[in-house]
């Protein structure tokens, strides 16, 4: 696996995922994730796994979709868990991630919640 940038932080990961994405980097993208992390996607189902999760990435990337960065909401930070979220641009709801500090001091998400909308929607 090529060397990538490190989240040094966990709110590092949303914008390394943009470029990524933008890039057309599946492998990037699924390095964010821990080896047997969980995405909540495609919407009502669940990808398990870094390379399951690269394999996916590969799809959704081959239509050259386009992603922007947003605004993080205030990440919650207990020792070396973190929620990190953002309000998409559109207002549809939300999305929120679980990362892990790894040993080095970088951070890698362990579950992402990508989309999902309020009750009652």
């Amino acid at each position: 696996m090529p060397e990538y940038e490190k989240a040094l932080r966990p709110e590092d990961i949303t914008r390394l995922f943009v470029e990524r994405s933008n890039a057309g980097d599946a492998a990037g993208v699924a390095a964010l994730y821990e080896e047997e992390a969980v995405l909540a996607f495609p919407p009502g189902e669940m990808t398990v796994g870094r390379e399951a999760i690269r394999v996916l990435w590969e799809k959704v990337l081959a239509d050259r979709p386009h992603f922007e960065q947003e605004p993080p909401l205030p990440t919650l930070v207990s020792g070396d868990i973190a929620l990190t979220s953002t309000p998409p641009k559109d207002g549809s709801g939300a999305r929120a991630q679980v990362v892990r500090r790894q040993s080095d001091g970088s951070w890698l998400r362990v579950l992402d919640q990508p989309e999902f909308t309020p009750p009652g929607r």
